[in-house]
């Protein structure tokens, strides 16, 4: 006898279908399986037994073949345990045919028949949506990420004995799970059956942001407008300083001057994190952008992606939101130039001598570095660094890794009244008290504000095209969006001929100044838009532009 029963697996971060197929006939008593199978799918075959004669269930003593088809594809993991289980219980005739044609099965059975939670439930439940299933029976812990993909019937199980039944009285199961969400009620932003919650933003706040904002750095004017400009763009950031400066209270503040995820964005990042193993129990959607900041001693694989069976990285985890190098020279210098050809494509992609994978990595980078190995230089009060000292720890960072950097600026040394908020202090007296009145930082939200105005000019002119961001236009159409006028046209020469720009360089300059335009509200590019865009590489050729000396080629 023979039956089929329908599953999926994970090839990079996409999803494919396979058929779990079950032939039992007469012969020696035998369990076998094959269809290019690692060991932990190989596995599969004793919890499975195990699983049905803990439930009660005795296999007849017949010669039972399992495949897993397409054959040439390599399975791996251990969501192929249910499918196998059910389509055994099938060939003996204990679960109809009809049920099985609409459902996919996805999860991993222990001993005793429970039901456990695997990874990429939502990009196995968009496979079967495009392949015309309407159910997908996942673990419990899966199903609000399972649901979230629309006209897809997610039903979360517990153990084995609940799958058969779901699938020999579907509508008894349904009214059963109808009347446990009425007594149970629904949660804030609870997922059911695909349905999208009524409120999601309202949802969102009442979880809260766990995103620090702006509203707590003190001073730093400079650095922060150029983290505005920045993530307005979705322009690289490099920031510079002694340690103490605030680069990495800012760096993991930028997400939150980020325009808000859509829905289409929430999918694609949830899919990632799902894959890798990093979505949050209990969360079914990615809600924030994300912030990965992978500590220097990083291999390639891990930050790039890769491995036996390729697997996205660091870069890729962070798409859509920032990838925090900290200490970038302490990176290895190999991992840091793996970097080149990501940061100018927005993906990856990851060759091995089977197939080829492609892993999204369209991300902002911001990147964190001292000036010296004290981190004090030029203060020679406190830096006792040597020349050949420092040229050599600044070269750590390539050129080719450098040019890719939109914006690079300082964080100098905090003051007092800087960190105290009591630049530019107003002090009154009244009787015998005397009081302060604080600076106030802007927080993240009225950074934001014009952020999402300035992407919405970029929406608009970008409208029809598949460029995103300022940062992504191509060279071949600067001209068409960076357009200049005439004094804007020598202004840039000249800054082309004295900072011996390169190709990319003066490309860059033009789209932060596209940039820098729209947060403005301008539709062209100005000699002051110039000008700040232009400040953004000064720092650049002052440490990198052969000498080391404040004023040097500025």
């Amino acid at each position: 006898m023979f039956k089929r029963v329908f599953s999926g697996g994970i090839s990079g971060v996409e999803a494919y279908l396979v058929e779990v197929e079950v032939d039992m006939s007469d012969g020696l008593p035998c369990f076998d399986m094959v269809g290019t199978l690692t060991q932990e799918v190989r596995e599969a075959r004793e919890r499975v037994k195990t699983a049905l004669k803990n439930l009660g269930f005795s296999l007849p003593p017949k010669r039972i073949t399992v495949n897993l088809s397409p054959a040439n594809v390599r399975k791996e993991g251990c969501g192929y345990d249910l499918p196998i289980a059910v389509a055994v219980l099938a060939v003996m005739g204990m679960i109809p045919d009809g049920e099985l044609e609409r459902t996919v099965l996805v999860g991993e059975l222990s001993l005793d028949g429970t039901v456990r939670p695997v990874r990429g439930s939502l990009s196995l439940a968009d496979l079967i949506r495009s392949k015309g299933f309407s159910r997908i029976i996942v673990a419990e812990e899966n199903r609000e990420e399972a649901a979230t993909i629309d006209n897809i019937q997610a039903v979360g199980v517990c153990d084995l004995m609940e799958v058969i039944r779901w699938l020999n009285y579907p509508n008894e199961m349904e009214r059963e799970a109808e009347q446990r969400r009425r007594e149970l009620g629904r949660g804030a932003g609870e997922l059911v059956l695909g349905e999208e919650p009524e409120n999601e933003e309202e949802s969102r706040r009442e979880r809260g942001n766990s995103t620090p904002d702006f509203s707590e750095v003190r001073g730093q004017t400079v650095v922060r407008r150029a983290a505005e400009v920045a993530a307005a763009g979705m322009h690289n950031l490099l920031l510079i300083g002694p340690p103490g400066s605030g680069k990495t209270m800012i760096a993991r503040r930028i997400p939150g001057i980020l325009p808000g995820l859509t829905r289409e964005e929430q999918i694609e990042i949830t899919k990632l994190h799902s894959i890798c193993g990093q979505l949050p129990p209990g969360q079914a959607l990615v809600s924030e952008r994300p912030f990965r900041a992978p500590h220097h001693t990083v291999p390639p694989t891990a930050l790039i992606g890769g491995g036996r069976t390729p697997k996205p990285g660091e870069i890729s985890l962070a798409h859509g939101g920032v990838l925090f190098l900290d200490e970038l020279p302490e990176f290895n210098r190999y991992t840091l130039e793996a970097l080149r050809q990501p940061l100018e494509e927005g993906r990856v992609i990851v060759s091995r001598l089977q197939a080829s994978w492609t892993f999204p990595a369209d991300m902002m980078m911001v990147a964190a570095m001292n000036p010296c190995p004290c981190g004090y230089y030029p203060d020679r009060n406190t830096c006792h660094c040597g020349e050949r000292e420092i040229q050599r720890y600044l070269s750590h960072i390539s050129r080719p890794i450098l040019d890719r950097m939109d914006i690079c600026v300082e964080t100098p040394r905090m003051s007092y009244e800087e960190l105290n908020g009591s630049l530019g202090e107003h002090r009154w007296s009244s009787g015998k008290e005397t009081g302060r009145k604080e600076s106030r930082s802007e927080s993240s939200a009225e950074i934001r504000q014009r952020v999402e105005r300035a992407r919405t000019m970029q929406q608009e002119r970008f409208a029809g095209t598949d460029i995103r961001f300022n940062s992504r236009i191509p060279a071949s159409r600067i001209n068409e969006f960076c357009r200049l006028g005439e004094k804007e046209e020598g202004m840039m020469r000249r800054i082309f001929e004295q900072m011996h720009l390169s190709a990319r360089g003066y490309h860059r300059v033009l789209r932060v100044a596209r940039t820098i335009a729209d947060l403005a509200g301008e539709r062209n590019i100005g000699l002051v838009h110039l000008g700040e865009a232009v400040c953004y590489r000064g720092v650049e050729e002052k440490f990198w532009g052969g000498r080391h000396s404040y004023g040097d080629k500025m």
